[in-house]
């Protein structure tokens, strides 16, 4: 009885929104571990190691890391693209005066921090990196938010949830067009033509995933060749995989419901462990003052929390928009606040940023520290701000 009950209570845990957040955690710290450790160079030649064909028609001989972050880190773009779709069809996105307060808090959060970084780093090496502070990562947020429990409203976490979607699809699009190397046409060309292809199999109603999947993949090959980051072709089959508001399962529920589990508990952790892998042999403090740690700190900091809840303040005052239903300001505030935990796209854009190593592990510092210190601080204020909320209903 006691022994069904524990692992009931495990299975609970692992099944959890909050669970995701916790191994991402525990993946970065065992990276850094590694990194600082014996073990560090074993574990870089590892993520060194090359596998795949290196044919002439087929070239696919890539190092293990790079098939995390261009292959594996496509199904979590995918993912990530079905979500926005879900949200437009029929979510908190799909209605112009529900979807107007996330969409604007959201671009205001983008376009703050990217300012503060472009200010401080204006004219010199790193100002390319003006898109690392822009970007919210999902799993760590929620996490946080659903730590707190009945403390907070639903409509915060749904409200959040909604700024973060509208946050990755900003950064997908600053990806596209601002991080993209030299551009092969015929490569491309091709890759267009298999999404033309889709958009006409969706326009006939085909339904089979399988369809749209398998020519996701050729799809990610030749944008992958064509110099375009490769993730890009994530989004762009989630755009044309069908969603219908029938009571019949759509093939985006059939995929999304296929991809949640494995993204959250296997390649969001997997993209962590090789990407934190962080010698940690310099002062904190002045790679934290420097120009590049500077404009990620000030902009994930101040610019996320400022940007989201001042346009949040803008556009509910101005009448465009409405607080979610149950939500105080203070509560608003508090998830402005986790709004500056970048880490996964963070890492992910800092990586496309620069091509000096030093300066792409003072960004992973600057963003790993930072997301940290946002997620306390969203934590406590918004844990004390429930606390003081309780205290004077009860007065």
């Amino acid at each position: 009885m006691n022994t069904k009950s524990t692992l009931q209570i495990f299975k609970d845990f692992i099944n959890s929104s909050s669970f995701g957040g916790i191994l991402l955690i525990l993946c970065v710290g065992i990276s850094l571990l590694l990194a600082n450790s014996s073990f560090t160079d074993l574990f870089d030649q590892l993520l060194a190691a090359k596998i795949g064909p290196s044919g002439q028609v087929i070239h696919l001989n890539y190092s293990v890391q790079s098939w995390i972050n261009d292959g594996l880190m496509t199904i979590f773009f995918l993912l990530v693209g079905l979500e926005i779709k879900r949200e437009l069809t029929g979510g908190e996105l799909s209605s112009f005066k529900r979807a107007l307060l996330p969409i604007l808090a959201a671009t205001g959060g983008a376009l703050l921090p990217a300012i503060i970084y472009s200010i401080i780093n204006h004219g010199s090496e790193t100002q390319s990196g003006w898109g690392i502070p822009m970007a919210t990562d999902i799993a760590f947020a929620l996490a946080v938010v659903v730590s707190l429990g009945n403390r907070i409203p639903v409509s915060i976490k749904i409200f959040l949830a909604a700024l973060a979607i509208v946050d990755d699809l900003l950064a997908i699009l600053v990806v596209a067009f601002f991080y993209t190397s030299e551009i092969h046409l015929a490569y491309l060309g091709g890759g267009l033509a298999v999404f033309a292809l889709l958009v006409l199999a969706n326009r006939l109603g085909l339904r089979n995933v399988w369809i749209y999947l398998g020519s996701g993949l050729l799809m990610w090959y030749l944008i992958h060749h064509s110099g375009i980051h490769a993730t890009i072709a994530g989004v762009l089959t989630a755009i044309v995989i069908p969603a219908n508001s029938s009571k019949e399962k759509s093939p985006l529920e059939q995929i999304e419901s296929l991809l949640v589990k494995p993204v959250n508990l296997v390649i969001v952790p997997l993209f962590a462990l090789s990407n934190t892998n962080i010698t940690l042999n310099q002062n904190i403090g002045i790679i934290l003052s420097s120009p590049l740690g500077l404009g990620i700190s000030l902009g994930l900091l101040i610019g996320k929390s400022v940007g989201i809840f001042g346009t949040c303040l803008a556009v509910v005052k101005s009448g465009l928009s409405t607080l979610p239903p149950n939500t105080t300001w203070r509560q608003m505030f508090g998830a402005s606040i986790l709004g500056g935990i970048g880490f996964t796209m963070s890492i992910f854009i800092s990586n496309l940023s620069f091509s000096n190593a030093d300066y792409i592990d003072i960004a992973k510092i600057a963003v790993l520290v930072t997301s940290m210190v946002a997620a306390i601080a969203g934590y406590v204020y918004l844990y004390f701000s429930a606390t003081l909320s309780s205290s004077t209903i009860k007065q």
